[in-house]
């Protein structure tokens, strides 16, 4: 997994939508795993997808409405990483805490955003 410390927060949502990805292909895929999968995959992939249309919105309103849904998704992204059952492959703790973080970063990096923008 890469390092999330990327100034670039186009190309950090996208690392993270990918880091999303690798970890999903190594859980144990049971009844609750695979939905729980295909519900972080979205989401991760939509806070990479809005900040682009942030980035290319036509009005501040745009934007404001495109950031406030890069937060909303990267908290459910969170929700949906906690939720993965990863008992019977604990060594996936450390990798699903740094993704855990990285959401939670996200999620405080776009609140400044919207503070700032208001």
């Amino acid at each position: 997994m890469s390092n999330f410390t990327n100034f670039d927060l186009e190309n950090r949502t996208f690392l993270f939508a990918k880091a999303v990805r690798s970890y999903c292909k190594e859980v144990t895929a049971n009844i609750a795993n695979i939905q729980d999968i295909k519900q972080v995959t979205r989401s991760s992939g939509s806070v990479a997808a809005n900040y682009i249309e942030a980035n290319e919105s036509l009005s501040k309103a745009d934007f404001l409405f495109r950031i406030k849904i890069c937060r909303k998704e990267a908290k459910e992204t969170k929700l949906w990483l906690n939720l993965i059952d990863i008992h019977d492959k604990p060594f996936l703790d450390e990798t699903k805490n740094k993704l855990v973080d990285e959401a939670q970063q996200l999620t405080l990096i776009f609140n400044a955003i919207i503070k700032k923008s208001s």
